[in-house]
């Protein structure tokens, strides 16, 4: 049975391959990445000689994954909301919209091919990207499964952001609108995830209890774990000599906090959550809701 490429993505990929701004896309970040990666070894080779004799060079060479990595999921965030931000608000200035909306396509389906195409294209830079990365697994010792798994980070963090960005889109007639509002959700999400944690030590307890769940639907919290599940071996929460204790978090969040288990909820909890912005999306840019809405409102004037 032939599986057919949804009609959205193909015609972005095909747009933004006749782009030159794609191609000075992929300089400009293969260029910041190249700067990290120099800046790192600049200052790598500064300690190991300022230690010469006490320490190897080598066992500095493992922080340049995580260097490289957190730049790439910096700029991975920043340039998603950018791209799908203006996928329903452009197609509304150019008034393609209502065209695109009487094709057979469900609202779901333009909404899930916008965030496709916009991974897609990320995909297009994090595997341009893959040479400077693989300098850190090269140099650093680290495995290279460990790579495979930072390329699955990236498309999870690139469908939550792209999923923000549509969402925007859908509710804003403007593209840059939609891209402060993007960033402003990126600032709920971020930061008012810790806002049960700030709670609970404002009013004087003793733990954080099981506030630390919220924290699963953080991106920031994930790659934290995600580093320290690959560095260390150890997870962000939970036992002696980690940020958190026993005491300090409820059962759940303790348990969750074994293994690796923390990591795969807060993947599950984030694709969770961009599935709930691509359903909004595809909510609002359904014409019948807006129908239905006229609707009722001439039946009350009436």
């Amino acid at each position: 049975m032939k599986m057919r490429l949804n009609p959205i993505v193909k015609k972005d990929l095909q747009v933004a391959a006749r782009s030159m701004r794609l191609s000075w896309g992929l300089f400009a970040y293969e260029a910041l990445l190249a700067l990290a990666y120099l800046l790192t070894m600049a200052v790598i080779q500064g300690n190991s000689t300022n230690i010469y004799g006490a320490g190897n060079v080598y066992s500095y060479l493992v922080s340049l994954f995580p260097v490289l990595a957190v730049s790439q999921v910096c700029i991975v965030a920043l340039i998603v909301p950018i791209i799908t931000a203006s996928s329903i608000s452009g197609e509304r200035e150019r008034q393609t919209l209502d065209i695109m909306l009487t094709t057979c396509m469900s609202p779901f389906s333009i909404v899930l091919g916008k965030v496709i195409s916009a991974v897609l294209r990320i995909l297009f830079f994090v595997a341009a990207s893959t040479p400077i990365m693989a300098l850190a697994f090269v140099l650093g010792g680290l495995s290279w499964i460990n790579l495979f798994y930072f390329l699955l980070t990236i498309i999870l963090l690139s469908v939550l952001s792209g999923s923000i960005g549509i969402f925007c889109s859908a509710l804003c007639r403007r593209s840059i609108t939609a891209v402060i509002l993007s960033f402003a959700f990126y600032f709920m999400i971020y930061f008012m995830t810790f806002l049960p944690l700030v709670l609970r030590a404002a009013m004087g307890a003793s733990s954080a209890g099981e506030s630390v769940l919220v924290l699963l639907f953080n991106p920031a919290v994930f790659f934290e774990e995600f580093f320290m599940q690959i560095m260390t071996g150890n997870s962000l929460l939970g036992g002696s000599g980690y940020v958190f204790s026993r005491s300090d978090v409820g059962f759940l969040s303790y348990h969750l906090a074994t293994g690796k288990r923390w990591m795969f909820v807060s993947a599950g909890c984030i694709l969770l959550l961009a599935l709930l912005f691509m359903l909004a999306a595809a909510w609002k840019v359904n014409p019948m809701h807006s129908a239905s809405g006229r609707k009722r409102g001439k039946a009350r004037k009436g």
